[in-house]
C-alpha cells in the first residue's frame, strides 16, 4: 500500500501539490518524514502534521475486515474473473485468470506464453458483455516478443463475428499500450508509475513478458551477494504488482522461464523448488536434474496462481494448473493456431460465444 499516491488517499489538491514540490508523491514517501520535516515542507502546526500523519497511515493500513466482508465486497466487484476463452480451462479455475491476483504462465521457449499474453490482450479489450473487460491493456516486453501484427490476427480469427471491421481492430490495438522494459530499474520503475496509467488510461489487464528476463540477466547468483539482493527485488516487485491487482480489481499475468534444478544429493539450498515450481521433466542418470520455473520459492509463493506450459512433441502442448488457490492439479492438451492457443477437444472459440 505505501506505493499508493498521496492524492487518492484524501489529501487536498494543494496539499499534493506542496508536496511534490519536495519528491514526496506517494504514502511511502509521506511516511518517512517525521512531523517536524512535514511542518517546514507545509507549514502546518505539529499537532496539524500528527493528524495527516494518522490519515494517511490509515490509508496504508486499512482496518481489520471480516470473512464475510471479504466475500460480500468480492461478490459486489465485477466481473471477478477475465475468460481466457479456453472453455475447459475457464471451468476448472471457476471462470478464468482471478482479478486482483498475480497469474504466472511458466514453460520453456516455444511454448506459447507469448501468444497466450496476445490472447488475453485481446480478450481484455472485448465489451463486458462479450466476457471482455473494456478496458485497455498495460504491456510490459522485455523480450521485445510483442508482434502487434500478431495480436491483429488473433484478434481477427479467434473472434471473426465481432472483428467484422477495421475500425473495431483498429480499436483493440489502440487499447494495448506497449512498455519495452529491458532492464530490472526500468522494469520496476515502469511498475511503480502504473497507478497514474491505470487511472488515466483505463487499464483492466497488466502483463509483463518476462518476469524472469532481466531479472536473470542481471544477477548472477552465483556471486556472494546477489541472491540476497535479487530475492529484496522480487519482493518488491511483487508488492508493487499485489497492491495494483487488488487496489483496482485487474488481474495481473507474469510468464516465466525455465532453470536447470539439481535433485538428491545434488541439491543446494538455492536449488530448492516446491512441487508447483517443478516441470517433471527430469533428466541425467537416476533423473538428477530437472527442468524447473525459475527464481526459486521466494518467487514462487508471491503468485497466486501458477499454470505451466510444455511441450508434447513437435504440435501438441500441455498446460497444467500447478497452483491455484481453486482449482485441483488438472492438465489440458493444446496446439498453437491461427487464433492462438486452442484446447484439443473442445469446440472452437469463435463458435461457441455470441456477438452483437
Amino acid at each position: 500500500m505505501g506505493s499508493k499516491k498521496l492524492r487518492r488517499v484524501g489529501l487536498s489538491q494543494e496539499m499534493c501539490d506542496r508536496l511534490s514540490r519536495h519528491q514526496i508523491v506517494t504514502c511511502q514517501d509521506f511516511l518517512c518524514l517525521s512531523p517536524l520535516e512535514l511542518m517546514k515542507m507545509v507549514g502546518l502546526s505539529y499537532q496539524g502534521a500528527r493528524e495527516l500523519l494518522h490519515v494517511v497511515s490509515r490509508a496504508c493500513a486499512p482496518r481489520m475486515k471480516t470473512a464475510y466482508e471479504l466475500k460480500t465486497q468480492s461478490s459486489a466487484l465485477s466481473p471477478a474473473f477475465l475468460p481466457t476463452t479456453l472453455s475447459a480451462l475457464d471451468e476448472a479455475l471457476h471462470g478464468g485468470v482471478a482479478c486482483g491476483s498475480l497469474t504466472e504462465i511458466t514453460g520453456p521457449p516455444g511454448c506459447g506464453k507469448t501468444q497466450f499474453c496476445m490472447m488475453m490482450s485481446v480478450v481484455a479489450t472485448l465489451p463486458t458483455g462479450l466476457g471482455g473487460l473494456d478496458g485497455a491493456v498495460a504491456y510490459i516486453d522485455t523480450e521485445s516478443a510483442f508482434s502487434a501484427e500478431r495480436l491483429i490476427e488473433i484478434a481477427e480469427s479467434r473472434f471473426p463475428s465481432y472483428f467484422d471491421n477495421e475500425e473495431k481492430l483498429l480499436l483493440t490495438s489502440s487499447k494495448v499500450h506497449l512498455y519495452r522494459e529491458l532492464s530490472c530499474d526500468e522494469v520496476l520503475q515502469r511498475i511503480e508509475s502504473l497507478e497514474e496509467e491505470i487511472i488515466s488510461k483505463g487499464v483492466k489487464l497488466v502483463i509483463i513478458d518476462s518476469i524472469a528476463s532481466v531479472v536473470r540477466k542481471e544477477f548472477d547468483t552465483q556471486l556472494q551477494g546477489n541472491m540476497r539482493e535479487r530475492n529484496k527485488f522480487l519482493a518488491r516487485e511483487a508488492a508493487s504488482l499485489k497492491y495494483l491487482a487488488e487496489e483496482f480489481s485487474i488481474p495481473v499475468i507474469l510468464t516465466n522461464q525455465i532453470t536447470t534444478h539439481l535433485s538428491g544429493a545434488f541439491a543446494s539450498q538455492a536449488d530448492l523448488v516446491s512441487p508447483a515450481d517443478d516441470l517433471s521433466l527430469c533428466e541425467g542418470p537416476s533423473g538428477s536434474s530437472c527442468m524447473a520455473a525459475a527464481l526459486g520459492n521466494t518467487w514462487s509463493h508471491s503468485v497466486n496462481t501458477r499454470l505451466i506450459f510444455q511441450h508434447l512433441g513437435l504440435e501438441k502442448r500441455q498446460i497444467l494448473i500447478a497452483k491455484s488457490p481453486l482449482a485441483p492439479f488438472t492438465s489440458f492438451i493444446y496446439t498453437i493456431e491461427e487464433k492462438g492457443l486452442v484446447l484439443q477437444g473442445q469446440q472452437r472459440p469463435s463458435d461457441t460465444m455470441t456477438f452483437v
